[in-house]
């Protein structure tokens, strides 16, 4: 369960082959199965919100797309996994599913790319902290309905990200901590602003969508705080 008081109910679309070292491998699955897990949880559970991540092949982001059209009245936080940001740097979408990524933006309540996302959406740099406002800007002509554009791999000792959202830009900064490298922040931060959407009925108004925002990244800068060894590799969050 995660902090907010949401369950999550996980649907599978890739199988990876990683560890706290990093991730060495992707493996898609069969769109038809995804669909099928999809459809059950909605079925016979009380879902208030979607969020998807890593969704590993075109097909996937389709099928994706089919059910976001199917259930429209469901806010969606849609968190555009690329390429791995530890590790291997292996993708974690096939190279040739621009278009389809583009049009599941254009369906989403909110997307969260981080800068190497941002960057290959939009197909150019992003250089520093005064480029965000108007890089967000930029993703929100895709059509989702607010982007929080992720500025965390910029240098600097605050850690800046940006909310663009109904016309009106918001500045989200906090103090780096002093850790080494950890797993899985940009998955976490994702889904504390599902689960606090999903907290709220489902209603995402424009107050709710920033004040999840602002309340998610809160929740991860606890998470971050009480990052954990396990094995060799990357330190990872504690479930909340």
């Amino acid at each position: 369960m995660l902090s907010t008081g949401a369950w999550a109910c996980p649907v599978c679309a890739t199988i990876t082959v990683q560890s706290t070292a990093g991730l060495v491998s992707v493996h898609p699955v069969d769109p038809g199965l995804v669909l099928a897990q999809a459809r059950e949880v909605l079925e016979h559970q009380r879902v208030r919100a979607i969020k998807t991540g890593a969704l590993g092949s075109t097909a996937n982001v389709r099928a994706v797309i089919d059910l976001l059209r199917d259930r429209r009245g469901l806010p969606s936080v849609v968190d555009p996994v690329i390429v791995a940001t530890r590790g291997s740097g292996a993708r974690l979408l096939e190279s040739d599913a621009g278009e389809a990524l583009a049009e599941l933006l254009s369906l989403a309540t909110v997307v969260t790319p981080n800068l190497d996302e941002a960057m290959e959406l939009l197909g150019r740099s992003i250089r520093d902290e005064a480029d965000l406002p108007d890089a967000a800007r930029e993703l929100h002509k895709l059509g989702p309905r607010a982007v929080l554009l992720k500025g965390g791999h910029l240098r600097g000792a605050r850690a800046v990200d940006v909310l663009y959202a109904g016309g009106r830009v918001y500045g989200f900064g906090s103090d780096r901590l002093r850790l080494p490298p950890f797993h899985g922040g940009g998955c976490t931060l994702a889904s504390l602003i599902a689960g606090e959407l999903a907290m709220a009925g489902g209603k995402a108004t424009h107050d709710r969508i920033v004040d999840s925002v602002g309340r998610a990244r809160q929740a991860l800068q606890r998470s971050i705080g009480d990052a954990t060894r396990i094995g060799r590799g990357l330190l990872v969050l504690p479930v909340r």
